[in-house]
């Protein structure tokens, strides 16, 4: 249950959502290659090195950064990085809760019959008649916070558990299907091109910081919630398989989310790198001149919007089991405290879309021109969850003692132990500094 909630916190709106119109932005091969290199290289020694200090801590990120400081005989303000984390979670549900509305909105859609037979034209206006009124975006905003606080407050065994046991499988079964139909009504040939053949002048410093920041946010590391997870990982469990096992499904749905939707880019002449409104527009099209379409994209919006539901459980887990804790609420009281407060700081995002397109407030900064959407995404993804990424590792690999890593990763194999020690070190870290400094024009 670890793997599935583990995974139904990486696998979501990340996927299937973020990572192809990614992809798409960052011109395709060159930012599948960078994504993966920094699965293997950053994200997977981060999602072991956060699951070992949660189960350590056994306890919220916040407490148990602050008891394992205590332990190693270090300052408590390492308890301040589980109060990024948690704020990062937060920030990002926010506006996750807003793109997870939308999914909720085309449920209705799918089921009404607005994608049969229904043109290229004819989706994009689908589209931006949902984001221009903020009304709707209000009302599936709100409806998600709901349904995921609905779980949250039932704790995890009644709550998540039950959550993900069957969503899950069902997610990548309509994925897998699909892939199916892109291979037989899409440009296959030009998809596959696009993803896996890559073009390196577009490697650069700006498509490697936002491929490392896809890598942690679609893991689900430096935001707490693996951290959480790992508090209720049982002892006899393998860190290291289970983190594997993971990040390989992780990969392998983006992965097959790329190639279930760039061939019906190509075939319908769509463009590529349309931003975040990408799925939404080419999986109706795809449904609407499918046969059964009306029913298959209902039930894969239905299924999308569980994933979303999995992972959105994630990033609110963390900061209701420190108010549970620091405060003495019960679970009910901090689940609706912390949802509200989510739902209010979503609330910029939806008008993002329409009233507040852009803030010029920072103008001269990396943030110029760039919405309230785009502000939390960019300081989340590529700030918050690369630097807690980095210093979750210096805590595992620097500051925690030798028996403790040892103790809690029971890796048998000197070799295995040796390379994590040697990612979470030296290379995890430097990684996330060096392109942190190519993107200031510093190196």
């Amino acid at each position: 249950m670890f793997v599935l909630a583990a995974a139904g916190s990486a696998v979501g709106l990340g996927n299937i959502w973020k990572f192809p119109y990614m992809a798409g932005d960052g011109g395709g091969g060159a930012f599948v290659l960078l994504y993966i290199t920094c699965i293997a290289l950053l994200g997977l020694p981060v999602m072991m090195s956060e699951v070992l200090l949660g189960r350590r801590g056994r306890s919220s990120p916040i407490n148990t950064m602050r008891a394992l400081a205590r332990e190693e005989g270090r300052s408590t303000l390492w308890g301040l990085l589980g109060v990024m984390g948690m704020l990062a979670g937060f920030l990002i549900l926010s506006f996750y809760s807003v793109i997870a509305g939308w999914t909720l909105a085309y449920v209705v859609e799918a089921a009404s019959g607005s994608f049969a037979g229904i043109s290229t034209q004819g989706v994009g206006e689908l589209f931006n008649r949902l984001v221009g009124d903020p009304w709707r975006l209000m009302f599936w905003h709100t409806l998600f916070m709901v349904l995921t606080v609905s779980v949250i407050l039932r704790g995890v065994r009644r709550g998540l558990e039950a959550a993900v046991r069957l969503l899950m499988p069902g997610l990548f079964v309509l994925i897998v299907a699909m892939v199916v139909y892109a291979v037989i009504a899409g440009d296959f040939l030009d998809g596959l091109k696009f993803l896996f053949a890559p073009d390196f002048s577009k490697i650069t410093p700006d498509v490697a910081l936002k491929a490392m920041g896809q890598a942690f946010f679609t893991l689900s590391l430096g935001m707490g919630a693996i951290m959480m997870y790992g508090s209720y990982l049982p002892e006899d469990a393998s860190i290291a398989s289970t983190s594997v096992q993971v990040a390989l499904t992780d990969t392998l749905i983006a992965i097959l989310a790329g190639l279930a939707i760039f061939p019906i880019v190509f075939a319908n002449g769509l463009e590529a790198g349309q931003g975040p409104g990408l799925i939404f527009i080419t999986l109706p099209l795809a449904f609407g001149h499918m046969p059964g379409g009306t029913l298959f994209g209902l039930l894969f919006f239905i299924l999308l919007v569980f994933a979303a539901w999995t992972s959105a459980i994630s990033l609110i887990e963390p900061a209701v089991a420190w108010m549970v804790e620091r405060f003495s609420f019960t679970r009910i009281r901090a689940s609706l405290f912390c949802g509200l407060i989510a739902w209010a700081i979503g609330v910029g995002t939806v008008l993002s879309f329409n009233h507040w397109p852009r803030i010029r407030l920072l103008d001269g900064t990396a943030f110029e021109g760039k919405s309230f959407f785009d502000l939390l995404d960019y300081l989340t993804s590529n700030i918050m969850l690369p630097l807690g990424g980095i210093l979750i590792c210096l805590f595992a690999a620097w500051v925690m003692g030798e028996s403790s890593r040892r103790t809690e990763l029971r890796i048998t194999h000197p070799a295995v132990y040796a390379l994590w020690r040697f990612l979470a070190r030296y290379v995890a870290p430097l990684g996330v500094v060096l392109i942190f400094l190519h993107v200031l024009g510093m190196v």
